[in-house]
Protein backbone atom coordinates (compact mmCIF):
# COMPACT_ATOMS: atom_id res chain seq x y z
CA UNK A 1 0.00 0.00 0.00
CA UNK A 2 1.46 3.24 -1.22
CA UNK A 3 1.10 6.91 0.99
CA UNK A 4 0.93 9.58 -1.30
CA UNK A 5 2.58 13.29 -0.30
CA UNK A 6 1.30 15.68 -3.04
CA UNK A 7 2.85 19.43 -3.06
CA UNK A 8 0.28 21.81 -1.21
CA UNK A 9 -1.31 24.41 -3.80
CA UNK A 10 -3.13 26.32 -1.81
CA UNK A 11 -2.42 29.80 -1.46
CA UNK A 12 0.40 30.60 0.89
CA UNK A 13 0.85 27.47 2.10
CA UNK A 14 4.43 26.15 2.73
CA UNK A 15 3.90 23.43 4.58
CA UNK A 16 4.30 19.67 3.97
CA UNK A 17 2.46 16.90 5.38
CA UNK A 18 5.21 14.76 6.23
CA UNK A 19 8.66 15.04 6.47
CA UNK A 20 11.97 13.21 5.50
CA UNK A 21 12.38 11.92 8.95
CA UNK A 22 9.31 9.73 8.79
CA UNK A 23 9.39 7.98 5.54
CA UNK A 24 11.18 5.13 7.47
CA UNK A 25 8.64 5.37 10.11
CA UNK A 26 6.00 4.94 7.65
CA UNK A 27 8.30 1.94 5.89
CA UNK A 28 8.57 0.07 8.78
CA UNK A 29 5.05 -0.41 8.99
CA UNK A 30 4.60 -1.89 5.21
CA UNK A 31 3.74 1.00 3.52
CA UNK A 32 4.99 2.98 0.57
CA UNK A 33 5.82 6.24 0.47
CA UNK A 34 5.63 8.49 -3.28
CA UNK A 35 6.29 11.99 -2.61
CA UNK A 36 5.39 14.55 -5.15
CA UNK A 37 8.26 16.34 -6.59
CA UNK A 38 8.65 19.91 -5.21
CA UNK A 39 6.14 19.14 -2.12
CA UNK A 40 9.14 19.96 0.31
CA UNK A 41 10.74 22.59 -1.44
CA UNK A 42 8.91 25.72 0.48
CA UNK A 43 9.49 24.01 3.48
CA UNK A 44 13.00 23.75 2.69
CA UNK A 45 13.21 19.59 2.40
CA UNK A 46 14.29 19.13 -1.16
CA UNK A 47 13.65 16.17 -2.94
CA UNK A 48 17.32 14.00 -2.39
CA UNK A 49 16.52 14.11 1.14
CA UNK A 50 13.03 12.24 0.63
CA UNK A 51 14.76 9.82 -1.77
CA UNK A 52 17.90 9.44 0.33
CA UNK A 53 14.97 8.66 3.10
CA UNK A 54 13.72 5.53 0.60
CA UNK A 55 10.67 7.91 -0.93
CA UNK A 56 9.73 7.03 -4.67
CA UNK A 57 9.68 11.11 -6.48
CA UNK A 58 6.61 11.12 -8.57
CA UNK A 59 4.74 13.69 -10.69
CA UNK A 60 1.72 13.25 -9.13
CA UNK A 61 1.02 11.69 -5.68
CA UNK A 62 -2.42 11.91 -5.18
CA UNK A 63 -3.51 8.01 -6.92
CA UNK A 64 -2.09 6.61 -4.18
CA UNK A 65 -4.18 4.07 -1.81
CA UNK A 66 -3.29 6.52 1.39
CA UNK A 67 -3.35 10.29 0.52
CA UNK A 68 -1.57 12.79 3.11
CA UNK A 69 -2.63 16.36 2.82
CA UNK A 70 -1.81 19.38 4.91
CA UNK A 71 -5.01 21.59 3.93
CA UNK A 72 -8.14 20.00 2.10
CA UNK A 73 -7.96 19.54 -1.29
CA UNK A 74 -9.47 21.40 -4.03
CA UNK A 75 -12.03 20.12 -6.01
CA UNK A 76 -9.79 18.99 -8.75
CA UNK A 77 -7.63 17.18 -6.77
CA UNK A 78 -10.94 15.67 -5.55
CA UNK A 79 -11.12 14.15 -8.96
CA UNK A 80 -8.26 13.28 -9.13
CA UNK A 81 -8.45 10.81 -5.73
CA UNK A 82 -9.29 7.05 -6.33
CA UNK A 83 -12.70 5.80 -4.88
CA UNK A 84 -11.99 4.13 -1.62
CA UNK A 85 -8.88 6.05 -1.43
CA UNK A 86 -7.67 7.24 1.97
CA UNK A 87 -7.24 11.06 2.90
CA UNK A 88 -6.07 12.65 5.83
CA UNK A 89 -5.57 15.91 6.44
CA UNK A 90 -6.73 19.47 8.07
CA UNK A 91 -10.69 19.30 6.08
CA UNK A 92 -12.65 21.94 8.05
CA UNK A 93 -15.50 19.41 8.73
CA UNK A 94 -17.14 22.24 10.82
CA UNK A 95 -16.90 24.88 8.12
CA UNK A 96 -16.34 23.27 4.82
CA UNK A 97 -19.62 21.26 4.72
CA UNK A 98 -19.64 21.12 0.73
CA UNK A 99 -15.84 20.07 0.66
CA UNK A 100 -16.79 17.40 3.02
CA UNK A 101 -19.82 16.38 1.11
CA UNK A 102 -17.49 16.20 -2.37
CA UNK A 103 -15.35 13.77 -0.33
CA UNK A 104 -18.14 11.53 0.66
CA UNK A 105 -19.63 11.68 -3.15
CA UNK A 106 -16.05 10.73 -4.37
CA UNK A 107 -15.91 8.01 -2.68
CA UNK A 108 -13.20 8.60 -0.07
CA UNK A 109 -12.29 8.05 3.08
CA UNK A 110 -11.44 11.05 4.68
CA UNK A 111 -9.77 11.51 8.06
CA UNK A 112 -9.79 15.32 9.27
CA UNK A 113 -6.66 16.17 11.88
CA UNK A 114 -8.81 18.58 13.40
CA UNK A 115 -11.21 15.88 14.20
CA UNK A 116 -8.72 13.86 16.46
CA UNK A 117 -10.46 12.96 20.04
CA UNK A 118 -8.63 14.98 22.96
CA UNK A 119 -7.73 11.96 24.72
CA UNK A 120 -4.67 11.11 26.02
CA UNK A 121 -3.48 8.23 23.80
CA UNK A 122 -4.47 10.58 21.05
CA UNK A 123 -1.98 13.03 22.34
CA UNK A 124 0.96 12.46 19.59
CA UNK A 125 -1.57 12.58 16.93
CA UNK A 126 -2.85 16.25 17.61
CA UNK A 127 -2.27 18.49 15.16
CA UNK A 128 -3.78 21.19 16.71
CA UNK A 129 -1.96 21.69 18.97
CA UNK A 130 1.51 21.04 16.99
CA UNK A 131 0.22 23.98 15.03
CA UNK A 132 -0.79 25.79 17.48
CA UNK A 133 2.70 26.05 19.64
CA UNK A 134 3.76 27.27 16.09
CA UNK A 135 1.19 30.09 15.99
CA UNK A 136 2.04 31.12 20.06
CA UNK A 137 5.65 31.44 19.24
CA UNK A 138 5.34 32.90 15.98
CA UNK A 139 2.90 35.84 17.34
CA UNK A 140 5.43 36.74 19.79
CA UNK A 141 7.93 37.55 17.21
CA UNK A 142 5.75 39.62 14.98
CA UNK A 143 4.45 41.54 18.19
CA UNK A 144 8.14 42.08 19.24
CA UNK A 145 9.29 43.18 15.61
CA UNK A 146 5.64 45.74 15.48
CA UNK A 147 6.50 47.25 18.51
CA UNK A 148 8.84 50.17 18.00
CA UNK A 149 10.51 49.51 22.02
CA UNK A 150 12.73 46.44 23.19
CA UNK A 151 11.07 43.65 24.69
CA UNK A 152 13.68 43.12 27.73
CA UNK A 153 15.02 45.50 30.45
CA UNK A 154 18.16 46.99 28.84
CA UNK A 155 20.89 48.61 31.02
CA UNK A 156 22.87 50.51 29.28
CA UNK A 157 25.41 53.49 29.38
CA UNK A 158 22.81 55.71 28.34
CA UNK A 159 20.60 54.70 30.80
CA UNK A 160 17.84 51.73 31.97
CA UNK A 161 15.02 50.76 28.97
CA UNK A 162 11.91 49.42 30.72
CA UNK A 163 11.13 46.06 29.70
CA UNK A 164 7.55 45.75 27.29
CA UNK A 165 4.75 44.62 28.83
CA UNK A 166 2.64 41.86 27.20
CA UNK A 167 -0.78 40.25 27.68
CA UNK A 168 -1.60 36.85 26.26
CA UNK A 169 -5.64 36.40 26.08
CA UNK A 170 -6.38 32.69 26.22
CA UNK A 171 -4.04 29.99 27.93
CA UNK A 172 -4.27 27.14 25.87
CA UNK A 173 -1.22 25.33 23.71
CA UNK A 174 -0.76 28.73 21.67
CA UNK A 175 -1.74 30.96 24.20
CA UNK A 176 0.97 29.04 26.61
CA UNK A 177 3.92 29.14 24.27
CA UNK A 178 3.63 32.91 23.35
CA UNK A 179 3.57 33.47 27.21
CA UNK A 180 6.82 31.34 27.47
CA UNK A 181 8.09 32.63 24.49
CA UNK A 182 7.00 36.50 25.63
CA UNK A 183 9.44 35.43 28.87
CA UNK A 184 12.50 34.40 27.03
CA UNK A 185 12.62 37.47 25.25
CA UNK A 186 12.59 39.35 28.67
CA UNK A 187 8.91 41.09 28.81
CA UNK A 188 6.80 41.29 31.61
CA UNK A 189 4.34 38.99 31.20
CA UNK A 190 0.37 38.55 32.21
CA UNK A 191 -2.06 35.95 31.22
CA UNK A 192 -5.70 35.30 30.86
CA UNK A 193 -8.38 33.18 30.55
CA UNK A 194 -11.67 32.37 31.79
CA UNK A 195 -10.86 29.07 33.07
CA UNK A 196 -9.42 29.38 36.33
CA UNK A 197 -8.01 26.04 36.46
CA UNK A 198 -4.83 27.38 33.91
CA UNK A 199 -3.89 30.03 36.12
CA UNK A 200 -1.29 27.69 37.95
CA UNK A 201 0.02 27.02 34.30
CA UNK A 202 0.50 30.63 33.31
CA UNK A 203 1.81 31.23 36.91
CA UNK A 204 4.63 28.26 36.45
CA UNK A 205 5.69 29.84 33.38
CA UNK A 206 6.75 33.16 35.28
CA UNK A 207 3.85 35.37 34.34
CA UNK A 208 1.38 37.05 36.22
CA UNK A 209 -2.68 35.57 36.00
CA UNK A 210 -4.83 38.73 35.08
CA UNK A 211 -7.31 38.36 37.64
CA UNK A 212 -11.11 39.27 36.56
CA UNK A 213 -14.36 38.53 38.20
CA UNK A 214 -15.34 36.53 35.09
CA UNK A 215 -15.24 32.94 35.26
CA UNK A 216 -16.05 30.16 32.81
CA UNK A 217 -15.85 26.09 33.12
CA UNK A 218 -13.77 23.87 30.50
CA UNK A 219 -15.31 21.40 27.80
CA UNK A 220 -14.40 17.87 28.37
CA UNK A 221 -12.41 18.52 24.92
CA UNK A 222 -10.42 21.28 27.17
CA UNK A 223 -11.64 24.28 25.21
CA UNK A 224 -13.41 27.19 27.13
CA UNK A 225 -17.03 26.95 27.43
CA UNK A 226 -18.61 29.76 25.29
CA UNK A 227 -19.77 32.61 28.26
CA UNK A 228 -23.08 34.12 28.21
CA UNK A 229 -24.13 37.43 26.22
CA UNK A 230 -23.80 39.38 29.80
CA UNK A 231 -20.38 37.60 31.02
CA UNK A 232 -18.66 38.41 27.59
CA UNK A 233 -20.26 42.10 28.08
CA UNK A 234 -18.68 42.12 31.70
CA UNK A 235 -15.35 40.19 30.55
CA UNK A 236 -15.10 43.14 27.14
CA UNK A 237 -15.52 46.03 30.18
CA UNK A 238 -13.13 44.97 32.42
CA UNK A 239 -10.55 44.20 29.59
CA UNK A 240 -11.00 47.57 28.36
CA UNK A 241 -9.80 48.99 31.44
CA UNK A 242 -6.93 46.95 32.00
CA UNK A 243 -5.64 46.52 28.42
CA UNK A 244 -4.86 50.29 27.66
CA UNK A 245 -1.43 49.24 30.62
CA UNK A 246 0.57 47.03 27.63
CA UNK A 247 2.56 47.80 25.17
CA UNK A 248 1.41 44.19 23.00
CA UNK A 249 -1.40 42.57 23.46
CA UNK A 250 -1.53 38.32 21.85
CA UNK A 251 -4.86 36.95 21.58
CA UNK A 252 -5.28 33.35 20.69
CA UNK A 253 -8.96 32.41 21.89
CA UNK A 254 -10.59 30.32 19.30
CA UNK A 255 -12.84 27.51 19.38
CA UNK A 256 -12.85 25.23 16.46
CA UNK A 257 -15.79 25.81 13.75
CA UNK A 258 -17.01 28.66 16.01
CA UNK A 259 -17.01 32.74 15.80
CA UNK A 260 -14.61 33.74 17.68
CA UNK A 261 -15.09 35.36 21.10
CA UNK A 262 -14.76 39.00 20.89
CA UNK A 263 -12.54 40.06 23.66
CA UNK A 264 -11.17 43.71 22.80
CA UNK A 265 -13.78 46.06 22.24
CA UNK A 266 -12.70 49.33 19.66
CA UNK A 267 -12.67 51.65 22.69
CA UNK A 268 -10.10 49.53 24.10
CA UNK A 269 -7.81 49.89 20.98
CA UNK A 270 -8.51 53.35 21.45
CA UNK A 271 -7.08 53.93 24.85
CA UNK A 272 -4.54 51.77 23.97
CA UNK A 273 -1.41 53.83 23.72
CA UNK A 274 0.27 54.65 20.49
CA UNK A 275 2.87 52.34 18.67
CA UNK A 276 1.31 49.15 20.98
CA UNK A 277 0.91 46.09 18.91
CA UNK A 278 -2.02 43.10 18.93
CA UNK A 279 -1.55 39.88 17.23
CA UNK A 280 -4.75 38.39 16.89
CA UNK A 281 -4.26 34.47 16.56
CA UNK A 282 -8.23 34.18 15.99
CA UNK A 283 -8.62 36.41 12.99
CA UNK A 284 -9.30 33.38 10.92
CA UNK A 285 -12.48 32.98 12.61
CA UNK A 286 -13.36 36.78 12.81
CA UNK A 287 -10.91 37.65 15.46
CA UNK A 288 -10.78 38.60 19.26
CA UNK A 289 -10.40 42.24 18.33
CA UNK A 290 -12.84 44.38 17.11
CA UNK A 291 -11.35 46.20 14.58
CA UNK A 292 -9.14 42.94 13.26
CA UNK A 293 -9.27 42.60 9.65
CA UNK A 294 -8.33 39.19 8.68
CA UNK A 295 -5.82 38.50 6.01
CA UNK A 296 -4.46 41.87 7.07
CA UNK A 297 -2.14 44.62 9.21
CA UNK A 298 -3.84 47.61 9.97
CA UNK A 299 -3.33 50.46 12.07
CA UNK A 300 -6.25 51.85 14.52
CA UNK A 301 -5.88 54.89 16.72
CA UNK A 302 -1.63 54.40 16.44
CA UNK A 303 -2.68 50.42 17.34
CA UNK A 304 -0.91 48.30 14.88
CA UNK A 305 -3.66 45.18 15.03
CA UNK A 306 -2.14 42.28 13.23
CA UNK A 307 -4.60 40.09 11.85
CA UNK A 308 -2.28 37.75 9.65
CA UNK A 309 -3.86 33.62 9.19
CA UNK A 310 -1.97 30.67 8.50
CA UNK A 311 0.83 31.64 10.75
CA UNK A 312 2.14 27.80 10.82
CA UNK A 313 3.33 28.27 7.00
CA UNK A 314 5.09 31.18 7.94
CA UNK A 315 7.62 28.86 9.90
CA UNK A 316 7.17 25.91 7.32
CA UNK A 317 9.93 23.57 8.33
CA UNK A 318 9.27 23.09 11.94
CA UNK A 319 5.72 23.28 11.10
CA UNK A 320 5.47 20.38 9.02
CA UNK A 321 8.04 18.49 11.40
CA UNK A 322 5.65 18.37 14.11
CA UNK A 323 2.54 17.79 11.83
CA UNK A 324 4.51 15.16 10.23
CA UNK A 325 4.74 13.52 13.16
CA UNK A 326 1.14 13.83 13.70
CA UNK A 327 0.26 11.92 10.76
CA UNK A 328 2.80 9.18 11.11
CA UNK A 329 1.10 8.72 14.91
CA UNK A 330 -2.38 8.43 12.83
CA UNK A 331 -1.27 6.22 10.26
CA UNK A 332 0.48 3.77 13.07
CA UNK A 333 -2.92 3.43 14.41
CA UNK A 334 -4.43 2.70 11.42
CA UNK A 335 -1.50 0.55 9.20
CA UNK A 336 -0.68 -2.83 10.82
CA UNK A 337 0.60 -4.29 7.95
CA UNK A 338 -2.42 -3.36 5.78
CA UNK A 339 -4.75 -0.83 6.48
CA UNK A 340 -7.33 -1.81 9.44
CA UNK A 341 -10.31 0.44 10.13
CA UNK A 342 -11.51 -0.40 13.49
CA UNK A 343 -14.67 1.48 13.27
CA UNK A 344 -15.33 0.97 17.13
CA UNK A 345 -12.04 2.40 17.90
CA UNK A 346 -12.75 6.13 19.41
CA UNK A 347 -9.68 7.64 17.53
CA UNK A 348 -10.65 5.91 14.02
CA UNK A 349 -14.28 6.72 14.52
CA UNK A 350 -13.68 9.98 15.59
CA UNK A 351 -11.30 11.68 13.06
CA UNK A 352 -13.74 10.15 10.25
CA UNK A 353 -15.33 12.60 8.32
CA UNK A 354 -16.42 11.24 4.97
CA UNK A 355 -16.84 7.18 4.50
CA UNK A 356 -17.70 6.17 7.94
CA UNK A 357 -18.73 2.69 8.58
CA UNK A 358 -21.59 2.12 10.91
CA UNK A 359 -20.45 -0.67 13.55
CA UNK A 360 -22.80 -3.60 13.05
CA UNK A 361 -23.31 -4.66 16.59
Amino acid sequence: MRVGIPRETAAGERRVALVPESVSKLIAIGLDVAVERGAGAAASFPDAAYADAGAQLVDSALEAEIVVKVVQPSADEVAILNTGAVLIGFLAPLTDREGIERLERAGVIAFAMESIPRITRAQPMDALSSQATVSGYKAVLIAADRLPRFFPMLMTAAGTVAPAKVLVLGAGVAGLQAIATARRLGAVVSGFDVRPVVKEQVESLGATFLELSVRGEETEGGYAKELTPEQQKQQQAELAERISGFDAVITTALIPGRPAPRLIPASAVEAMRPGSVIVDLAAEAGGNCELTTPGEVTVEHGVTIVGLTNLPSTMPYHASQLYSRNVVALLQHLVDGELKLDWSDEITAGACVAGKQEVVA
